[in-house]
């Protein structure tokens, strides 16, 4: 019996994001996310962080390369940010009323990113600290012009710093 792909009921239609990933040895890459359109286990669109944190191990990035893009696998250990043109962070339920807080993040590659970040935590945890605690490997910071998801694990050093 053939089985017909295009309607299989385990199929999961997918969309492009444009990305720059860095990662952990210094070397940037400008290319795709892929990420799911919808489904049964999310409420609309999936987010690049959705995807990032969802499980240890590599994922797909359609790299631009000249003369034509390729699909390479990333392991997330060795991503240390993730720079999205647009604002992703603003999708997150619970974002318009989640306190702001200003950062400096200095990060393991030797860089340095600032930005705004939002804490998703009951009232009265809602310091940095409690930020910083927060289980998702890879976290939102909004730089204005670009939007981060930050690897914790290639985080050295968080300061609370004035708004701009």
């Amino acid at each position: 019996m053939a089985v017909d792909h295009a309607s299989s009921e385990f199929r999961v239609e997918k969309a492009r994001v444009n990305a720059v990933v860095t990662l952990a040895h210094g070397d940037s890459h400008e290319g795709h996310f892929f990420v799911a359109t919808g489904g049964a286990h999310c409420s609309g669109p999936e987010l690049v962080g959705d995807l990032l944190n969802a499980e240890p191990g590599f994922f797909p990035f359609e790299l631009h390369d000249a003369p034509a893009n390729r699909t390479v696998l990333y392991n997330r250990r060795e991503v240390v940010m993730v720079a999205l043109p647009e604002n992703e962070a603003s999708r997150v339920p619970g974002y318009d009323v989640a306190p702001e807080r200003y950062v400096s993040v200095r990060l393991s590659h030797g860089g340095r990113v600032a930005g705004a970040v939002r804490v998703y935590r009951p009232t009265g945890h809602v310091r940095l600290s409690d930020w910083a605690r927060n289980a998702d490997i890879f976290r939102y910071i909004e730089t204005g012009e670009t939007t981060l998801l930050v690897n914790m694990a290639h985080v050295i050093e968080i300061s609370e710093v004035p708004k701009p």
